[in-house]
């Protein structure tokens, strides 16, 4: 990107939950900018979204309404993301993408800016036309999972991961929510249910993910994205990952129950004090009080919450366990916004770090 005038920016999926939360974080953080363009699909062209008090048009995505824009950020769907990141690239533009559709292609960075910054050096993908960026956002469950994470791995090192997603409607975008509310209000009123968007009732339901699952494995599209793209991020396979999606009755923010296996010996304050020192994580872990994270505590928050942090005794079952003595592995429960850190504010901190 230019640094020597602010960007012309596009934001691709405007009208969908993620896109309005980029433009909400872009005006929340001041980020810099010449102008802003809003662009979705032809259905949405025309409607209106304020922004620093003004009133901006959503107009048609076409290649050539990406000429010209400096930042494309782009929350618009895997099959989009295919067609158009590249022909923003050709105009000469730097995307951010939140989609599926490039994370795992070797070529193009996958940024937890947080996590590997030093990923975005050096990936300069050459087009046609121009000279290009892409650069992938990881899926919400992985940044979340691995903000909580990281700190551990950077002082103790990990062996192994087994985690359990409880994923919130939001996950699914607008259509994902409003599904919730409507089925909710209709199951509160004795109306019969019945679901369009999602594979399973979704009023007071919980359910294995709605991504495919594979016949072979039995592992759904989810689990296979937090499995590959955190040895992506980490650059590095080593590490044995069990993981278990699930959507649940939940307007907004995801939870994941998580077990990690160090290969150094710590203390249980040894892991607080590093979670604590670690940029994007919040403690709430307040066992006399109950106080641990939940999904409505970390809506709208732009830090992850991490809580329930204790050693996993099933180790240690056959010999006396004290309180101070060091453990291998560790169970912790957190919450993040997956519109905000698992989506939106990623992106914008990529650009941030670009720009």
């Amino acid at each position: 990107m230019p640094d020597t005038h602010p960007p012309h920016i596009a934001i691709a999926g405007a009208t969908g939950a993620v896109g309005r939360e980029m433009l909400d974080i872009l005006e929340q953080r001041r980020f810099p900018h010449a102008s802003i363009k809003l662009l979705a699909s032809p259905k949405s062209a025309g409607i209106t979204i304020p922004f620093m008090g003004r009133q901006l048009t959503v107009e048609t995505l076409t290649h050539e309404s990406l000429r010209g824009i400096d930042l494309a950020l782009f929350s618009a769907g895997g099959s989009i993301s295919r067609e158009f990141c590249r022909a923003a690239a050709n105009h000469g533009c730097t995307t951010v993408d939140n989609s599926s559709a490039f994370r795992m292609d070797e070529d193009i960075p996958l940024v937890v800016p947080e996590i590997n910054p030093e990923a975005i050096g050096g990936k300069t993908l050459k087009f046609a036309d121009g000279t290009g960026r892409i650069i992938a956002n990881p899926n919400c469950s992985t940044i979340i999972l691995l903000m909580a994470l990281t700190p551990l791995r950077n002082a103790f090192g990990i062996k192994r991961i087994v985690v359990s997603t409880y994923q919130a409607a939001s996950g699914a975008g607008a259509k994902g929510i409003d599904e919730l509310e409507q089925l909710t209000r209709a199951d509160l009123a004795g109306q019969p249910i019945a679901p369009k968007f999602f594979h399973e009732p979704y009023a007071f339901n919980l359910f294995s993910h709605n991504t495919a699952v594979d016949p072979e494995t039995g592992s759904n599209v989810e689990e296979t994205k937090v499995i590959k793209e955190t040895h992506k991020i980490w650059n590095d396979h080593t590490i044995g990952i069990s993981a278990t999606c699930i959507r649940v009755p939940v307007r907004r923010a995801h939870a994941e129950s998580i077990n990690v296996t160090l290969k150094a010996r710590a203390t249980t304050q040894q892991l607080r004090e590093t979670l604590a020192a670690f940029p994007g994580l919040s403690i709430v872990d307040d066992r006399a009080t109950n106080s641990f994270p939940t999904p409505l505590k970390a809506s709208g928050k732009d830090d992850v919450l991490v809580g329930r942090i204790r050693p996993d005794t099933s180790l240690t079952v056959n010999r006396p366990s004290e309180p101070d003595s060091t453990h291998l592995a560790f169970d912790l429960f957190i919450c993040g916004d997956q519109l905000r850190k698992g989506a939106a504010l990623n992106a914008i901190q990529i650009a941030e770090l670009l720009h």
